[in-house]
């Protein structure tokens, strides 16, 4: 049988979704900061959960490892670290269990595995959007001792986070809808199971009787018997 939709849909999203969601982790670029003081016109910092990098848009040339520690003593920082790599082990831990559901090397999927699975990534989903909303949030509150004062714009890490819970929320609901199949699926098994245990009486129907006529149809009606007189008898 064909690979039902739901799943070639979830998981097709969850590993787009998981790459999305390394890529916004490890990258130094939830924020930027510009014209902040001491800095040269063409100056940046570009500040993830786990780096800050400096960099000359004029001359491309950049600095990471910057020490900031006002910045990642921040409670959100704290928290968005712990979440985010929570998010990608709880992902990851879901794409191999929706993986024994598919149909790879059967003929049937496994549709218990496969809606597990989606429940597993839709929740690593859900634990990603909540770092890179409060993130967002508090994008101008959170201080800076390497970039003070400076303007401060969202960066283009945060926005690929967003996208990738997206697409774990998306493949973790569709391959959730596996569910459906699962009970119809126990269903007919308990159906066959019971009919099978009680099968339907055999009722015979009865045979009709034959009739035998005593008489022979070759034989004429007998003369003595009849009542009516014949016309020599007049």
């Amino acid at each position: 049988m064909q690979t039902p939709v739901v799943m070639i849909i979830g998981i097709v999203c969850a590993p787009c979704g998981l790459v999305l969601a390394l890529v916004c982790t490890v990258a130094p670029g939830w924020r930027d900061i510009r014209n902040f003081s001491g800095a040269s016109a063409d100056q940046v910092s570009h500040q993830g959960i786990w780096d800050i990098c400096q960099e000359y848009e004029s001359t491309h040339k950049r600095t990471c490892g910057v020490t900031d520690d006002a910045y990642f003593q921040t409670l959100v920082i704290q928290v968005a670290r712990g979440l985010m790599l929570a998010s990608l082990g709880v992902t990851t831990i879901g794409i191999i269990l929706a993986s024994l559901g598919i149909r790879c090397w059967r003929s049937k999927p496994n549709y218990l595995f496969a809606g597990l699975g989606g429940i597993v990534i839709f929740i690593s989903g859900v634990l990603g959007l909540i770092p890179q909303s409060w993130y967002t949030n508090q994008i101008q509150a959170i201080s800076s001792s390497s970039a003070p004062n400076g303007s401060i714009q969202t960066s283009y890490a945060l926005v690929v986070g967003f996208i990738g819970s997206c697409l774990e929320l998306i493949g973790g609901f569709s391959l959730a809808l596996s569910f459906a199949h699962f009970c119809v699926e126990r269903q007919n098994v308990t159906a066959n199971k019971y009919f099978t245990k009680n099968p339907k009486p055999h009722i015979t129907k009865p045979v009709p009787k034959s009739y035998t006529n005593p008489m022979e149809v070759t034989d004429g009606p007998s003369v003595a018997s009849s009542p009516v007189p014949c016309d020599s008898d007049l």
